[in-house]
């Protein structure tokens, strides 16, 4: 698969936001992480800023749930890029309590057609959690940090957990993606592609450079193993 590059907005400075998300417009996907103060501890964007984003952006949103009962933003979200330019969404598995609530959430999203639909592991979690899932999935997404705070380091443990998945897509759902998220960079990324990733988060990489588009070419580049 193409590798997509999605520079996550965590890392901006919120203060510039519509030129920061105009800054990594060659980037593929716009990677958007909500946080309700619950199920991680920081705030991020409700949804007016979803809503704006979603019209006005020039990319697809990636946005990654990190919140608490997970349902109700996944039915909130859905159509608010229904109405803009689309996206995908990704919610965590660690949230949603059990397998109702699981296929709760994907019903909802699969009730929106052209709307990605994403699983989130985060550290700790047995990547085989996925399993029974993985044929409705468009992407699985592995933290390869513990969630709810940028600029992290990556855990190079997690690896294992991306191989292991990139078995199982292959297995059972080929067309379906596999997102590493958290700490990616120029070395990062080549790892993690060798593990079998084909979908990046990207934040610190890419925001704290002032050529953003030279850093996205450059990790694109990383990404080619």
């Amino acid at each position: 698969m193409k590798p997509i590059i999605s520079p996550s907005l965590l890392s901006a400075d919120f203060y510039r936001l519509s030129q920061e998300v105009q800054s990594v417009q060659s980037a593929d996907w716009l990677h958007v992480d909500v946080m309700d103060g619950h199920f991680v501890p920081n705030l991020t964007y409700g949804v007016p800023v979803v809503e704006a984003l979603a019209t006005q952006a020039p990319l697809p949103l990636d946005l990654h749930l990190m919140v608490s009962d997970p349902l109700c933003w996944v039915r909130e979200f859905a159509g608010d890029l229904a109405a803009g330019r689309g996206g995908g969404i990704a919610f965590h598995y660690e949230s949603c309590g059990d397998a109702a609530a699981v296929d709760a959430c994907l019903s909802a999203l699969e009730a929106r057609p052209g709307i990605g639909r994403g699983l989130a592991i985060r550290p700790g979690t047995d990547p085989e959690v996925v399993l029974p899932w993985l044929e409705r999935l468009d992407m699985v997404v592995v933290m390869t940090v513990e969630p709810g705070r940028g600029g992290q380091s990556f855990r190079a443990d997690r690896l294992e957990a991306v191989r292991r998945i990139r078995q199982l897509i292959d297995r059972h759902n080929p067309a379906c993606r596999l997102e590493v998220d958290g700490g990616i960079d120029g070395q990062t990324i080549a790892a993690a592609a060798r593990a079998g990733a084909d979908t990046f988060v990207a934040g610190t990489a890419i925001f704290r450079r002032s050529d953003r588009a030279q850093a996205i070419a450059e990790l694109r580049g990383a990404a080619h193993v």
